[in-house]
């Protein structure tokens, strides 16, 4: 899954950030969570103290919450729920965060464990990898209406690109499941507890959801820090082949050669205004799920902006270019303040889509002028010179269309990320367009 030719980071700059990293970790640890409660502090990897230059803990997976998952209004009590991830760095160490975010109220899991999955699409363990989770030393979680916890580290290696199998199980029934809505990974569900088998046969269910997982951390020796990508359904990948990890993030991953690539897209998502009523699991503004979303995530350094589109296409649609230019700027000098460094993205052509408009289109342009004038960013990903078709500038290149004008092929993905000069999220050399 690597991609050829991609430049390293000098040695300089990993001892660099690998110290920022513990100055950043140590400020993310105690974020609140949802509801203003503190994450649950989990101790370090097992055994040896293990001094803070020799390693960090860093976030390797992520999901945002999208919703209450439908049809789960009392929660999905006497089930065991496997979710398959896959993480973008390695480490020595594992612990994973579950939310209720979503949830009406509390849930109680008396069992979880984490373990390497055989292949995509299965849930199989490899043999002797599956490990119980503990959180605050026991078994048994119960995690708040809003809440977050954070389990106990356990020993487990793992290289970046490995799939991990998340098994949660509560007894008892709950209110709504907290999900992310587009996984593009098979999961499953089997009826009692089984969290700690390495057989998938239990888990007969399958599921296109994440539910309640929405973050795995790794310790790592040399970790330079994580990158996190806030976007929509282009970075939550809804139109990648299923399993195969062919987002854009799993692509920039693979280029970035085992720093994390942390995935915050929501489907619909906009920057300026919430998901409608209709439509909750579009998710909250962009501007707020900066503090929501990107900022809990351990050991992030970069942020990447990849959000507008949905703001021109969807209704009620915003006319003015100015409006989504200076929601990105807030967003840009938030992120600064916060101490991340802040990457911008073009919006990619979408003519074809049935809510294009040559009204939109302009509103587009003119975005991606202001974006390209510098200013905003710190640097700018041309997300849409890199897709779009030189013959005919306000559609995607054929190649990269999966069907609807608007959401690429796994093609289109590779692209997105190889537009992306590693240097430019490193700040290495001066910000500048690519």
């Amino acid at each position: 899954m690597g991609v050829v030719g991609v430049r390293r980071a000098p040695a300089w700059w990993a001892a660099g950030v690998v110290a920022l990293l513990v100055i950043v970790s140590a400020v993310l640890s105690g974020l609140p969570g949802d509801d203003g409660r503190a994450v649950r502090a989990a101790p370090g990897p097992p055994g040896a103290v293990v001094p803070a230059s020799q390693g960090a803990w860093v976030g390797a997976w992520s999901a945002a919450p999208t919703g209450s998952e439908p049809s789960t209004r009392d929660g999905l009590g006497g089930q065991s729920l496997r979710n398959v991830v896959q993480v973008s760095a390695g480490g020595t160490a594992v612990r994973v965060e579950l939310s209720n975010r979503y949830g009406s109220q509390p849930v109680t899991f008396t069992r979880a464990s984490v373990g390497l999955a055989v292949e995509p699409g299965s849930a199989e363990a490899v043999v002797d990898s599956v490990v119980p989770l503990a959180f605050g030393g026991g078994a048994a979680v119960t995690i708040p209406v809003g809440g977050v916890v954070l389990s106990d580290a356990v020993s487990l290696a793992v290289e970046p690109a490995t799939r991990l199998l998340v098994s949660v199980y509560a007894p008892g029934p709950s209110g709504p499941v907290t999900y992310h809505r587009h996984a593009r990974e098979t999961n499953f569900a089997a009826r009692g507890e089984h969290t700690a088998e390495v057989s998938g046969a239990a888990y007969t269910a399958t599921s296109e959801h994440w539910r309640y997982l929405t973050g795995v951390q790794v310790f790592s020796p040399a970790s330079p820090g994580a990158v996190v990508v806030l976007g929509d359904s282009l970075t939550d990948g809804i139109s990648s082949t299923p399993g195969a990890g062919h987002r854009w993030t799993d692509f920039l991953a693979a280029r970035l050669e085992g720093t994390p690539v942390l995935n915050l897209g929501i489907s619909g998502n906009r920057l300026l205004r919430d998901g409608s009523p209709g439509r909750s699991y579009n998710g909250a503004s962009g501007l707020s799920r900066l503090h929501s979303d990107v900022l809990r995530q351990e050991g992030a350094t970069v942020l990447v902006v990849q959000l507008g589109i949905n703001d021109i296409l969807r209704a009620p649609r915003e006319p003015d270019a100015g409006e989504i230019v200076a929601g990105l700027e807030r967003l840009a000098a938030e992120g600064r303040e916060s101490g991340l460094r802040v990457v911008g993205a073009t919006l990619m052509p979408y003519e074809g889509h049935y809510a294009w408009s040559e009204g939109g289109e302009a509103v587009r342009q003119e975005v991606n002028e202001r974006l390209r004038a510098g200013g905003v960013f710190d640097g700018l990903i041309d997300l849409d010179a890199a897709l779009r078709d030189p013959a005919d500038p306000s559609r995607l290149l054929p190649a990269y269309d999966s069907g609807d004008a608007l959401h690429p092929t796994d093609a289109g993905f590779r692209a997105m990320a190889e537009a992306v000069d590693p240097a430019l999220l490193m700040g290495v050399e001066p910000a500048a367009v690519l």
